[in-house]
């Protein structure tokens, strides 16, 4: 199994930076929606659904991805605000009351469209700014993993969401926080960033936090939905590593709300 990880890892990481690095706009585009596709499928199955109904389900998510690039781009700052607030407010509500997809089709839809289709509208907005400042936004998440992981491994105590994720901790949280801080002064002081984004100390850490904070929910989230839906993947697309929503579950609501806040930087 470590051997299957590495090399889907490997595989992966050369996939994205062929994405990022090597493919027109265009086509990093439609890679995009080629991903949101994907997790639309696997979102349905999360709700239950049978393989016709998440295949018409990522076909429509892929017609609304075109429509925001082609027909309505000026919506997609609305978009990524509507996301920005289901993360902050809504969730931590849904947490609280354990709210499920089963049971109302429409809903389940409706909700997997704000969670996948602003992600892929974010990538599409970072990647057209500066593919560097989409990969640091990427690379956030990822320093925020590993540092709740190792954290939470070495000084873990206090469960975070013990009926959602056990081995989720608030000293791995502590520790995310502290990696992520660490890696955003680096970025902002030594990187091809340094001095793109010039903002005050205070600004930067609050920033930071917040990231850090909706990249939690993001991944807790996911963990929920599987754990109602009674499953331990999302898929099997990724050997070794479940589905795609599995390894996007924290870019779902850090992408999107980095991005709004890049859009106001630069309005």
């Amino acid at each position: 199994m470590l051997r299957t990880r590495v090399i889907t890892a490997l595989l992966l990481v050369a996939g994205l930076a062929l994405i990022l690095f090597a493919l027109p706009p265009l086509a990093a585009v439609l890679a995009f929606a080629a991903i949101a596709a994907l997790a639309a499928w696997e979102w349905g199955g999360l709700m239950g659904q049978g393989q016709p109904a998440r295949f018409m389900y990522a076909f429509v998510l892929l017609l609304f991805c075109w429509q925001l690039t082609v027909g309505a781009p000026e919506l997609v700052p609305v978009l990524l605000g509507i996301s920005a607030a289901f993360w902050i407010f809504v969730v931590p509500l849904w947490f609280r009351y354990k709210w499920t997809l089963t049971g109302n089709d429409f809903f389940g839809y409706l909700l997997g469209a704000l969670v996948i289709l602003p992600t892929w509208a974010a990538m599409v907005a970072l990647h057209a700014v500066d593919t560097w400042l989409m990969l640091a936004a990427m690379a956030l998440v990822w320093v925020a993993d590993i540092a709740a992981y190792f954290s939470g491994r070495a000084f873990g105590r206090h469960k975070l969401a013990p009926t959602i994720s056990p081995g989720k901790t608030w000293e791995g949280v502590a520790g995310a926080v502290v990696g992520v801080l660490a890696y955003g002064g680096i970025v902002f002081s030594f990187s091809p960033l340094a001095g793109r984004l010039p903002l005050s100390i205070p600004v930067i850490v609050l920033m930071l936090v917040l990231l850090t904070a909706v990249s939690v929910m993001g991944d807790l989230f996911e963990s929920l939905l599987k754990r109602q839906a009674g499953i331990k993947d999302s898929s099997q697309l990724l050997p070794g590593h479940g589905g795609v929503l599995d390894r996007i579950d924290a870019l779902t609501s850090t992408l999107p709300l980095a991005a709004l806040i890049l859009y106001f930087l630069r309005t």
